[in-house]
């Protein structure tokens, strides 16, 4: 029997041979404690006062909600010409400010704490390119602007995408970590936010080099985007990225299986509006993973797991059933 490590990893490769399904995210150690998080995005909690990161952006953690999220309101909109977004943001100086090996000090000894031949350490970059751009200006504006400002739009997003890539470099120089999880939600349940073309003239592009320096040094890409990529699967193979992380259900999950042939393992599938809902019913948990295990398991190299871009669910009495569904599954099918 593999170790749940190596089970992670043999689901990775191309002709691996993993002896059942992983669960989830059993066998990472997720680490958001870093000091470029902790520069630019500040502290956040639950219920705390309306809090402004480095870009200028204005996070709202109200008291009834279970996250952050950027306020654009007209009194927040912190880009409102892009032809001048030089006038109103820049990025963060991380390079500067988030270098000194000090920093890191207090990163690397809660690090050294892990056992890294059962743990694979898995480190985070929240708010990607698209991300970022919407944070800055609003959905509307930002999906406009591709189409009326294409000039100043690239210049906008390329300064984001050097921020980016400066911030995995300091992950991985100093951390050293087994799996980089990137986010960037590039469409809804449906569709892409954009065309394709459009999403590979300003997007694609920023990604190219961040996750080309994380291949080069031996470090797994994990790209979250709990959204609809059908048509842009070949070019997150082309960007280095292993797991495609989030993976809906509205996407024909099985086809793109069939299309990639190992070439990207696909992480997700259990529909969270099923599942993570305060009177979901333990028979309607175990149905919808018994589901995805059925469905998505056969096309291999796919991991079950809620699309949410890290560890648990809302509601806390969901997840444990979710895993016990998944050992469940093992035990009847693969006899582990």
């Amino acid at each position: 029997m593999l170790t749940p490590k190596q089970n992670f990893l043999e689901t990775l490769k191309k002709d691996g041979k993993p002896d059942r399904l992983v669960k989830q995210y059993e066998n990472l150690f997720f680490f958001p404690g870093d000091p470029v998080a902790g520069f630019v995005r500040g502290k956040r909690y639950q219920g705390m006062p309306p809090l402004k990161d480095k870009w200028g952006t204005t996070i709202l953690w109200p008291e009834d909600q279970f996250a952050a999220m950027p306020s654009v309101a007209d009194e927040h909109k912190v880009v409102r010409d892009v032809t001048r977004w030089r006038d109103y943001t820049s990025a963060p100086d991380i390079v500067g400010n988030c270098s000194d090996p000090a920093l890191w000090e207090p990163a690397l000894e809660a690090i050294s704490k892990i056992d890294r031949d059962e743990y694979l350490l898995m480190t985070f970059m929240p708010t990607g390119v698209f991300e970022q751009l919407h944070f800055l200006m609003g959905f509307e504006d930002t999906l406009t602007n591709f189409l009326l400002e294409p000039e100043a739009m690239k210049d906008l997003s390329d300064a984001i995408g050097e921020y980016r890539f400066n911030f995995a470099k300091l992950l991985v120089d100093n951390l050293k970590p087994d799996i980089m999880l990137s986010h960037d939600d590039w469409g809804s349940k449906n569709n892409l936010f954009m065309s394709p073309e459009v999403w590979r003239e300003f997007i694609k592009p920023q990604y190219v080099k961040t996750y080309k320096y994380c291949k080069d040094n031996g470090v797994i890409v994990m790209h979250h985007a709990d959204s609809f990529l059908e048509p842009i699967v070949e070019d997150m193979v082309e960007l280095n990225i292993d797991i495609w992380q989030g993976v809906l259900p509205q996407n024909d999950i099985p086809a793109i299986q069939k299309k990639l042939d190992g070439r990207m393992t696909l992480m997700g599938g259990i529909d969270a509006a099923i599942v993570d809902r305060k009177d979901a019913t333990e028979e309607e948990i175990r149905a919808e993973v018994r589901r995805v295990c059925e469905e998505y398991a056969p096309g291999g190299h796919f991991i079950p797991c809620i699309t949410y871009g890290a560890m648990g669910t809302i509601y806390p009495h969901v997840d444990p059933i979710i895993n016990d569904e998944i050992d469940r599954y093992n035990r009847e099918v693969y006899g582990i």
